[in-house]
């Protein structure tokens, strides 16, 4: 008898054991990754529901502590006076400040190089003679030297007649140091009494010209005229 041929498999059986497993092993990633996306989606639910179901004042508060506060603008003041003054004069300048912040408790009140930097200087003395309720002019010899001091002391001259309220309010002062003699003073000036600080008066000037009721009054006009400037804007 003779051996007949056998049927073998088209596929041997390694080949075969090879397919079977990676189609195996390729479901089971799938189910796999079926089921981490199941996973995903449900805890994703279940944050969703829990932001849900989360009251109201409490969601507030926990955006509220994400954003970060937001810094309150600081609060304009009018002051009571400013001192023009010469470059040169930045120390005594400083000196009458302290002086009558000090000893009459006129405050507060500032000199014109304290002025914000950065900005032009007209907007800087507008600002200055705007924003106080009397200007200061530092006479002394270095005051004239200055043109920037020459007009400085003719837009403040200008500003007390053109604004009613703001008359009266340009005040000369001769300082101990280095004062300008009056014959040099110009006429404009000549006409305006000038603070003395070497007279026996002085003390008495003082009290008579910066009076709190004046400067409510100005006060007053400046809120008034800003609130005004603003809803002008915001309109």
């Amino acid at each position: 008898m003779g051996i007949g041929k056998s049927k073998t498999d088209p596929c041997p059986l390694s080949l075969s054991w090879g397919r079977s497993h990676s189609v195996d092993m390729s479901q089971r990633h799938h189910k796999s990754d079926s089921k981490k996306s199941e996973e995903i989606s449900l805890s994703n639910a279940a944050a969703h529901s829990n932001t849900a179901e989360m009251p109201t004042g409490e969601q507030e508060g926990a955006k509220g502590v994400e954003e970060m506060p937001e810094e309150e603008e600081e609060e304009e003041v009018f002051l009571k006076f400013v001192i023009l003054h010469a470059e040169e004069d930045t120390d005594e300048a400083l000196r009458v400040q302290n002086l009558l912040e000090n000893d009459f408790g006129i405050k507060p009140g500032i000199i014109f190089a304290e002025m914000p930097c950065g900005r032009q200087h007209l907007q800087n003395l507008d600002d200055a003679v705007n924003g106080s309720a009397w200007t200061i002019l530092l006479l002394t010899e270095n005051f004239l030297r200055d043109t920037w001091c020459k007009f400085q002391f003719y837009m403040s001259l200008m500003n007390s007649v053109n604004r009613q309220h703001k008359y009266n309010s340009v005040i000369p002062m001769r300082p101990l140091n280095n004062p300008l003699p009056r014959e040099r003073t110009p006429f404009a000036l000549r006409t305006i009494n000038a603070l003395e600080e070497e007279s026996r008066g002085f003390p008495t000037q003082v009290e008579r010209i910066f009076q709190d009721s004046v400067y409510r009054i100005q006060q007053a006009i400046w809120k008034e005229t800003r609130n005004t400037v603003q809803r002008q804007f915001i309109a």
